[in-house]
């Protein structure tokens, strides 16, 4: 019997989360688990409501635009962002959020979170992120390195405006 560990076992209940998805470039799915128990998923899509891009067509694809850039002209909801939307504040804490998607031609494509989805991922307590990659293989993340990452983000960001100012 060929029985797969709980974090493939999870990753691929993520990926059949995915195919909800109405994203026509990349979907998504993810999936919080506490105690080896799915306390939420979500996949990527736009909110409630709002006409689908699968219905309509993709503007960033229209916009030529780069994978991970131009979320601002994107109306989905982040796999991430709508699995913590359907879960419990308290279910979250101490948790582990499992991220798994596929690319347009249905290949394994790396879920990495974007800094908006970090950020939420941070403030929800969640700690641990493991994506599926590419190759198929699970990557471990600790949610404490992302707030490293991010200050350190930010304090470049912000000494480099420094010197800007300086200048003028």
């Amino acid at each position: 019997m060929d029985r797969p560990d709980k974090d493939r076992y999870f990753l691929d209940i993520a990926l059949s989360v995915a195919a909800r998805s109405t994203c026509i470039r990349r979907q998504f799915g993810a999936v919080i688990v506490k105690d080896s128990t799915i306390i939420g998923t979500g996949y990527n899509g736009t909110a409630r409501g709002v006409v689908n891009c699968s219905e309509v067509g993709c503007i960033k694809d229209m916009m030529d635009s780069p994978q991970g850039a131009a979320y601002d002209y994107c109306p989905a909801v982040h796999a991430e962002e709508n699995a913590i939307i359907n879960s419990n504040r308290s279910d979250r804490i101490g948790a582990t959020l499992y991220i798994a998607g596929r690319d347009r031609d249905g290949k394994l494509t790396m879920a990495i979170p974007c800094q908006r989805c970090r950020r939420k991922i941070m403030n929800s307590q969640i700690k641990d992120v493991i994506i599926l990659s590419s190759e198929g293989k699970p990557i471990l993340s600790n949610v404490s390195d992302y707030a490293k990452e991010d200050s350190e983000w930010y304090i470049n960001l912000l000494n480099n405006v420094k010197k800007k100012n300086s200048k003028l």
